[in-house]
């Protein structure tokens, strides 16, 4: 899509974390847990992260919102309510703001538009505070100075995700786990952001309370025009909400495209392996697990050239030796990128050039 598009524009942002060792703890080394990810988020999508747990999805999206404090690289944002203005030295709209260059002062204001829903809802919320306890602050930040107006915005916020306006009274120990994830939700909500950050949000929930809290951000994604950046290690539900869906290893995203097609005809093998782990019910459906050999290699010391290559079925001996980059196919309907040394991106037919296992 087009800059237009764009409520995001991440470009080579990079986040590692030093390894120190010795009496004198020096660094001996960088785990690179974000290692060059350029990523455009469009306004009003769901776009999925996924991968194996250790990939870099949670650094990613802290590293975003700036809880984490990136390498390198930008990560642009524009709001809702600013003006397009072309900048044609660096590509980048003039009103974007580079959230990687701002101060702790000076990101404020952009906290409100940018907000996150935390994988555990039972260390998320603070056991000694009431619910609405945990819910004014933010609201005071935002110059709701009188507690009558705060409270019933509270109480507006736990109705908007199906909860009684009385339980603002109540504290988190008295809640399930799927209650306090709404409750997390509302608190993400209560300074009307444009978008958040779901950091495995229904992962820590029984299937039917993940069903009822996804279908409640699918709600109010449509009422409120929101953004969101779901990361999930599991691909079904990623494919249940998503527009689109990145896939990470190792710090990198290795395919991204839209969910459907991505589901469809996935191109790269890491990719296929993943989605052959999906449980289905449907015999006539089900196909054979690509089971992976090997374990996840170390950030701190990835492999050359793919990262993925000494675990991948078909790799090639330039695989080793050589990095592919992200090249997108934008002949089709939707884009499709694919960082994979047997793939032509130029021209992506319908089916993939790997061999499948059936």
């Amino acid at each position: 899509m087009s800059t237009v598009d764009s409520i995001l524009q991440i470009k080579n942002l990079k986040t590692h974390f030093p390894v120190k060792s010795g009496v004198f703890n020096r660094v001996v080394g960088q785990v690179r847990a974000v290692d060059g990810i350029d990523l455009n988020v469009h306004r009003g999508e769901v776009l999925g992260l996924v991968g194996e747990s250790g990939c870099g999805k949670t650094t990613l999206g802290k590293s975003i919102l700036q809880l984490v404090q990136p390498t390198s690289g930008s990560v642009h944002y524009r709001s809702a309510s600013d003006s397009l203005e072309s900048s044609a030295e660096s590509g980048v709209p003039v009103d974007f703001i580079d959230l990687c260059a701002l101060t702790t002062r000076e990101l404020m204001p952009y906290r409100q538009k940018l907000q996150i829903v935390f994988q555990d809802p039972h260390s998320s919320l603070n056991p000694a505070f009431t619910i609405f306890g945990s819910l004014e602050d933010p609201l005071r930040q935002c110059g709701i100075s009188t507690r009558a107006e705060r409270r019933k915005r509270v109480g507006d916020l736990l109705e908007a995700v199906n909860l009684r306006r009385e339980y603002m009274d109540r504290y988190p120990t008295e809640f399930s786990g799927g209650q306090r994830q709404r409750i997390g939700i509302a608190r993400a909500l209560s300074v009307n952001p444009e978008l958040i950050v779901c950091d495995e949000a229904v992962s820590a929930l029984d299937v039917s309370i993940q069903a009822q809290v996804l279908q409640l951000l699918k709600d109010l994604r449509r009422e409120r025009n929101l953004t969101y950046l779901f990361i999930t290690h599991d691909l079904s539900v990623s494919e249940y909400i998503c527009d689109r869906v990145a896939v990470m290893y190792l710090g990198k995203i290795v395919e991204l495209g839209d969910a459907e097609t991505l589901y469809r005809n996935p191109q790269h093998p890491y990719t296929r392996a993943l989605l052959s782990a999906i449980p289905v019910a449907d015999l006539k459906r089900k196909t054979r697990r690509i089971v992976l050999k090997g374990d996840v290699p170390s950030p701190v010391n990835p492999p050359s050239g793919c990262t993925f290559h000494p675990r991948c079925p078909e790799a090639v001996e330039r695989c080793k030796t050589e990095a592919p980059s992200l090249r997108t196919n934008v002949q089709n309907r939707h884009p499709h990128s694919v960082a994979c040394h047997l793939i032509d991106c130029s021209a992506l037919q319908s089916e993939s050039k790997l061999p499948r296992n059936n």
